[in-house]
């Protein structure tokens, strides 16, 4: 299976995590999606990663799909199946998802406008939904169990990337998820080895 990726990335360190705790072996392509290349539209229309080739060559896309792809064929090693449990994770996931995606929206309005047209209450709407989805992950992280899964894998690359591209927001504002950030990674440094880089 191929894998498109870029480093930086959380959801394609989520998904790297994920085919580690599988057990399973992806190929990397490294993948600059602002080139809008053919192999990558070719494998997601959307132009978007991670983006994973298939040994039959079909697709998968976005990260959570893939994830769910990768625990199945290795019989479930990261996401329970119990309904409850099931639900508690997938919840994370999402939570913890969804605030990278308030956090980016704000970071490509500032990358990708000039400056004379930044509409500041669109930012300041992003970082609401950010911050509130980090004030709600103070709560899961304590929750989480000992073995990491899913949920896990999804708070820690996306709190890497936040304090890859915004450390004062993470550091400054909410200390108490940095500190669990430090702690996953020194408990599992396999998996720090694979979060997100510039």
């Amino acid at each position: 299976m191929r894998l498109l990726y870029s480093k930086p990335s959380p959801y394609s360190s989520k998904v790297r995590m994920a085919a580690h705790l599988c057990d399973l072996k992806l190929d990397l392509v490294s993948t600059n999606t602002a080139d809008e290349g053919a192999e990558l539209t070719r494998t997601n229309p959307i132009g978007k990663i991670p983006a994973l080739i298939l040994d039959d060559g079909s697709t998968l896309y976005d990260s959570r799909v893939i994830c769910d792809y990768l625990d199945r064929l290795a019989g479930n090693p990261i996401i329970p199946q119990a309904p409850d449990a099931w639900a508690a994770t997938k919840r994370v996931e999402a939570l913890a998802d969804g605030m990278t995606e308030a956090a980016m929206a704000a970071l490509y309005e500032k990358r990708y406008r000039p400056e004379p047209m930044w509409y500041e209450p669109w930012m300041d709407k992003q970082w609401r939904r950010a911050h509130r989805a980090l004030d709600a992950l103070e709560q899961e992280v304590a929750a989480l169990p000992e073995a990491p899964n899913l949920a896990h894998l999804a708070v820690s690359c996306d709190l890497a990337w936040v304090q890859l591209r915004f450390p004062e927001e993470l550091d400054g504002r909410h200390p108490a998820l940095a500190a669990w950030l430090e702690r996953f990674f020194d408990r599992h440094p396999d998996l720090a080895a694979l979060k997100p880089q510039a």
